[in-house]
């Protein structure tokens, strides 16, 4: 299952937008029992933000808004791959150790 909200004043890691992806298992409900994994990822967009009513005449930049890698990818003058295997800082996906 996958859980998500829309914030329309995100915050920005160097005027990205970005999402957390935290892995976590419930393994029983009485008495409850939750795992969660110690990595997880963060995912950038990769155009500067900008709030969705400045773009609303040239319509909804998928590069500005959405952080999900596979489009993200796809945005060639931007995206960054992650190649670096310290510190993680330097792609479109991060560790959450890198952003820590």
């Amino acid at each position: 299952m996958i859980v998500s909200h829309y914030i329309s004043n995100p915050l920005t890691i160097d005027g990205l937008k970005f999402d957390l992806r935290i892995y976590v298992a419930i393994t029983n409900l009485n008495p409850l029992r939750i795992y969660m994994h110690e990595e997880g990822l963060v995912r950038f967009a990769t155009e500067i933000y900008e709030p969705p009513e400045n773009s609303s005449k040239t319509g909804l930049n998928q590069f500005i808004h959405l952080t999900n890698y596979s489009i993200n990818k796809q945005n060639l003058g931007w995206f960054k791959e992650n190649l670096d295997d310290g510190d993680g800082k330097n792609g479109s996906k991060w560790s959450i150790k890198s952003l820590r």
